[in-house]
């Protein structure tokens, strides 16, 4: 439910360029001509047009999977992180404070010499603690006491609003237990899954080498656990399935699960974990009920090893450079990035998914400003007037759920910059000579935050992403929208770009976000972040239909050779690309740049616009990349995240004059015509 999982999504700065003006001053330029392609017919192909030059030129490093406007402002941002933890780093900060946390987290990490040196010492003890299971039930608080270390091993945990009582959090339990990024992985029989899946095994087998098994040993080890892995994979949901919220949602009592799966031992879980509950929710009853019997069925000498994989793999990051280097070249089958990140970033961004709010807080004093807050405010305020526009005007819907969804509209949480209240890291311990130590210390307290949360009312307050992070994101239960300061900045938004940059880069976002709140999932939570029908059925009926439509449309899209967009996957966020557009479109004609026709850059108001839009999503991608996105993530690739909803757009058609005959043409009976 947000808008592109961006650290998934390697993206770079369009811009950066500079101009001479008469006054001697520098000036940003907002849309880089350059880099557009006149060969190409906007009404063709807009992203080629757009972005057609780059794309020839852009060349990937070896250290990235992609290059684009994401990547380059991820990097960016990096460095700056880089620079506020460094100042952290320096003179005496108070011990205890974040600043001395913030430092000697990163140093610890940075000291290379003292990790080679230890090699896989530090797990040791959790793989004794395997070797000393005699039994299920120890094995079952094994894997309980893995989960307070923030490893889903076998399964996973979320403790979140109840999605039917949105005022109350609950402790939620989803499936898991696969190394393998989703379970088609297990049964696809083309080659370039049998790639990735060969390099998996090869890395399970090197782990096991590492730790001590021969190599037929290992071998053998590997190929039990992967068919253990293979036989949870046949009771998940797919990934279509798991965005249904309504059939992923089963309350339950904790004493029926109980005596229903009683090698699983549920009461036993939950007091290893340290979880008071009557009732959990079970996402998928299926997987549970597999794990029960494989638990009955499988050797014990199997899932002891399947832990010790489990252990090694949650751990593989933070030990010696063999380990590190192993889980590398499983990954980069799934990535095609050619090099491993240098350490340094790769131990900042370890420092800011374990010291979430401290480093945020860090952050933002330095590279925030209230008036990128405050212009922020008046585009989401204006975005919202231009859905309830839209709403009203819609043809498709009653008047009775006209009200409902105007309702929910108004009462969208609005989130920008940086939380009210930062989380307090008062029982993390860091010492800069002890860095698995201190991701141990970071993973328990922050599961005891999420723990103890169950049961209790919800925070509304929260967020779910740091605060430097290039992202945003629709929380169906809290129905809010949140921008971090990470995202706040060029191609998306800048204080000094004309009303055509922001509303096409950052208000394509806000409409983005608000518009997942009616999406296909979205759709089906009340203002209250209730999952509760609170349409018509006759509404929702039509909102369905126009929503296959869309479907079928994205289906026809190919990315690489006979691959293609997987239209029911995507539809959300194809649906929350669509209103986006729409929805920005509409609140940048509210504003004097849009209700007028001066031309910039020989380029009227209407078409920065449009190619601020095709800007922001300018990317490249190894092909391995594009294939795993293709069959794991809910968006659409970058280019169909552009074409895909300009061809539904009429003010698209009139800015660049396109005509029948031009591919991305469709007839306005054609057209997917939602929000």
């Amino acid at each position: 439910m947000r808008l592109p999982v961006l650290s998934l999504v390697s993206l770079a700065a369009v811009t950066g360029c500079a101009d001479k003006q008469t006054n001697e001053k520098t000036t940003q330029k907002f849309v880089e001509t350059a880099y557009m392609d006149s060969s190409v017919k906007p009404g063709d192909d807009f992203y080629m047009f757009v972005n057609g030059k780059w794309l020839k030129t852009a060349t990937i490093p070896s250290t990235e999977f992609g290059v684009g406007s994401f990547i380059d402002l991820m990097n960016k941002t990096r460095d700056n992180l880089k620079t506020v933890i460094e100042e952290a780093g320096k003179g005496s900060a108070a011990a205890g404070s974040i600043e001395q946390k913030v430092g000697d987290f990163y140093a610890s990490g940075m000291d290379s010499l003292t990790i080679e040196k230890l090699g896989y010492e530090p797990v040791k003890p959790a793989l004794e603690q395997i070797s000393g299971i005699t039994n299920t039930q120890q094995l079952m608080n094994f894997v309980a006491s893995q989960q307070k270390l923030m490893n889903n091993t076998l399964f996973s945990i979320l403790i979140g609003a109840d999605e039917k009582n949105s005022s109350v959090n609950i402790l939620s339990f989803y499936q898991g237990g696969l190394g393998l990024p989703e379970r088609d992985y297990y049964f696809k029989t083309d080659a370039e899954t049998k790639k990735v899946v060969d390099a998996y095994k090869t890395y399970m087998q090197q782990l096991f080498k590492l730790t001590g098994d021969d190599s037929v040993t290992a071998a053998k080890n590997a190929a039990n656990v992967f068919a253990l892995e293979t036989q949870l994979a046949t009771s998940h949901k797919t990934n279509v399935e798991l965005r249904d919220p309504e059939s992923n949602y089963h309350k339950m009592a904790v004493a029926a699960l109980h005596t229903q799966m009683p090698q699983f031992g549920w009461t036993n879980v939950l007091n290893e974990i340290g979880a008071k509950a009557d009732s959990v929710n079970v996402g998928q009853p299926a997987f549970y009920a597999k794990v029960n019997e494989l638990l009955r069925a499988t050797s014990l000498e199997t899932w002891k090893q399947y832990l010790r994989f489990n252990v090694l793999n949650d751990a593989a990051n933070a030990l010696s450079s063999n380990f590190v280097n192993a889980k590398f070249a499983y990954g980069k089958t799934l990535s095609g990035q050619e090099e491993l990140k240098p350490r340094w970033q790769r131990i900042t961004a370890n420092t800011e998914n374990n010291l979430r709010d401290a480093l945020g807080q860090l952050y933002v004093k330095k590279y925030f400003t209230e008036d990128a807050k405050k212009r922020m405010l008046e585009l989401v305020n204006n975005l919202q007037k231009a859905l309830e526009v839209r709403i009203a005007k819609l043809d498709w819907m009653s008047d009775s759920t006209k009200t409902k969804a105007k309702e929910k509209l108004q009462t969208i949480i609005k989130k920008i910059g940086f939380p009210d209240k930062w989380r307090d890291y008062s029982n993390v311990t860091i010492d800069k000579n002890k860095y698995f130590e201190n991701l141990q210390s970071c993973a328990r307290n922050e599961f005891q935050y999420q723990v103890n949360k169950a049961g209790k009312p919800v925070d509304k307050t929260e967020w779910d992403l740091s605060t430097s992070e290039i992202n945003a994101y629709y929380n169906p239960t809290f129905n809010e929208i949140v921008f971090p300061a990470g995202i706040l900045q060029f191609p998306f938004f800048d204080l000094n770009a004309d009303d055509a940059i922001n509303y096409g880069g950052i208000g394509m976002v806000i409409g983005h976000e608000i518009t997942h709140g009616f999406d296909d999932q979205g759709a089906q939570y009340d203002k209250d972040g209730n999952l509760r029908l609170w349409w018509s059925k006759d509404d929702y009926a039509k909102f369905q239909e126009k929503g296959k439509k869309e479907i079928a449309l994205y289906n026809s899209f190919t990315v690489l050779d006979s691959l293609h967009v997987n239209g029911a996957l995507t539809n959300g966020e194809n649906i929350a690309d669509l209103g986006g557009v729409n929805i920005a479109y509409d609140a940048f004609k509210m504003t004097k740049q849009g209700q007028d026709t001066a031309k910039i850059d020989g380029l009227t108001p209407d078409q920065r616009f449009f190619i601020s839009v095709a800007q922001i999503w300018r990317l490249k991608f190894k092909d391995e990349f594009v294939r795993s996105q293709v069959n794991t993530d809910v968006h659409s690739p970058a280019n169909w995240r552009v074409n895909g909803p300009l061809m539904n757009v009429e003010a698209f058609y009139k800015a660049f004059n396109v005509q029948p005959g031009e591919k991305m043409y469709r007839p306005d009976s054609a057209r997917v015509k939602i929000w």
